[in-house]
This record gives C-alpha cells, sequence and structure tokens, in this order.
C-alpha cells in the first residue's frame, strides 16, 4: 500500500480538483478515518461514547 496523504484543510476552489484536496478525497472515499467536510473545511467527527 502506498502512503496516505494528508487532506488539506480547507478546499481551495480550484478546478480541476488537487489531489489534496478534502471534496475529491470524501467523495473518492480516501478521505481519513475521523474526518468529514463541512462547508468546504475538513473538520474531525465527533467519537461516539462506547
Amino acid at each position: 500500500m502506498g502512503k496516505q496523504r494528508k487532506p488539506k484543510s480547507k478546499c481551495c476552489n480550484d478546478r480541476p480538483r488537487c489531489g489534496r484536496c478534502p471534496i475529491r478525497m470524501l467523495k473518492e472515499g480516501t478521505l481519513p478515518e475521523g474526518y468529514t467536510v463541512k462547508r468546504r473545511k475538513l473538520v474531525k467527527t465527533k467519537k461516539l461514547a462506547a
């Protein structure tokens, strides 16, 4: 397996999307676990109490 890239913290609105764009990574399913995108910004998801 290759090394996983860290996404940018904010989408820069370029077209075509860069390889580290959080929106692109979310669509492709390559966004690291525990992260999501809200309003073009990368945010951590809350951990559920077990």
